[in-house]
């Protein structure tokens, strides 16, 4: 195979070209049958053609991620699945976890390092562990994607009708600093997820809102997600989770737990409860006791809007999705499909 391409701030037509150059350096051919340039667009980034020995070769659907991380592994998981069967995802670097990860939800990929996945109707590539000429560095994220950032994009996803607030009120409902709201306004017009009217009365527009969630959950369970961790802990009874009051202790039911009582679908192996602290009461009264390889974990609040749903005991249906497909796991991303064609897709549904 030929040298692998530098990756250092890959762009994604450089991207695409390199994942190209991948599997032609693995003797296939694969050529650009359809670019779709622009951010923010739902048919993935390109059409790509790709055979072996003189056949026509498959059309591809091509989705050009700069970085993946094994956290982030069950989000491109979503993602790719919404493109339909033919999906293939281009990446910078994937590393040996990363791409074995890949290759065991079934996701054809190819990096620029010489890495790939890819089975075909007459062959079958799989090469994992060649490292890459040159540091891979994460790309540099906007406002919009930094913590206050992804706070506010939440808000706007779980309420949608909220675009057109004043800033300043924005910003209250969402517990943002009044300057954050405008930054990431900014951002979401350079990206292609917000149209401004030409006439005020009109009204601003989300637009790409499916986009626009996959990228949120991407940089929440890459980056932010982290930062919510309280603590973890264990009971002597796994199941005391069902007969939780959580009103009573302020609290709320997210991920697993929160996917099994949606979807009647899982058995969850994690309880996760999300609070504005770890409440002392409720430590006690259901004997949850401090453990690093806990199966409970405790996970601070960042939203301080009330989310009008018929299940006010759970956190809303976006974070439920996005905490299942932090797992990594492909029950919890089976039960986390469920969770969005039962409660998210109507959200972000464009007439």
């Amino acid at each position: 195979m030929e040298n692998a391409a530098p990756i250092t701030n890959l762009n994604e037509a450089d991207t695409l070209e390199a994942g190209l150059q991948t599997l032609r350096g693995h003797g296939l051919v694969a050529q650009v049958e359809q670019r779709f340039p622009g951010a923010g667009t739902n048919r993935g980034d390109a059409l790509v053609r790709i055979g072996y020995g003189g056949q026509p070769g498959v059309v591809y659907t091509v989705e050009c991620k700069r970085w993946i991380t094994p956290k982030t592994v069950g989000a491109i998981a979503a993602r790719m699945q919404e493109l339909g069967p033919n999906a293939l995802l281009m990446t910078g670097y994937a590393t040996q976890t990363v791409a074995e990860q890949l290759k065991a939800q079934g996701i054809a990929f190819a990096d620029a390092a010489g890495n790939a996945y890819l089975r075909g109707p007459n062959f079958l590539i799989w090469a994992n562990g060649r490292k890459p000429l040159t540091e891979n560095k994460a790309p540099r994220a906007g406002r919009a994607w930094q913590p206050a950032g992804i706070r506010v994009i939440f808000a706007l996803l779980c309420n949608p009708d909220w675009i057109n607030l004043g800033y300043r009120d924005l910003a209250a409902r969402a517990g943002v600093a009044n300057g954050t709201v405008g930054q990431v306004m900014r951002d979401l017009d350079e990206q292609g997820f917000l149209v401004k009217p030409r006439r005020r009365k009109l009204g601003r527009q989300l637009v790409q809102r499916r986009r626009l969630l996959d990228r949120w959950v991407e940089f929440y369970t890459g980056t932010f997600r982290q930062t919510t961790l309280l603590g973890r802990y264990k009971a002597d009874n796994f199941e005391w989770w069902k007969t939780l009051n959580a009103r009573k202790y302020a609290v709320m039911l997210g991920g697993e737990t929160a996917g099994a009582i949606l979807t009647e679908f899982l058995k969850p192996g994690i309880v996760t409860v999300y609070g504005r602290d770890i409440p002392p009461q409720l430590m006690i009264e259901h004997r949850l006791r401090k453990a690093d390889d806990g199966n409970i974990e405790i996970r601070q609040r960042f939203w301080t809007f009330d989310y009008d749903w018929n299940h006010p005991d759970l956190t809303p249906p976006l974070l439920v999705y996005a905490d299942l497909l932090a797992t990594g796991d492909a029950r919890c991303i089976e039960t986390a499909q469920k969770v969005y064609d039962g409660h998210l897709a109507g959200l972000v549904a464009e007439g």
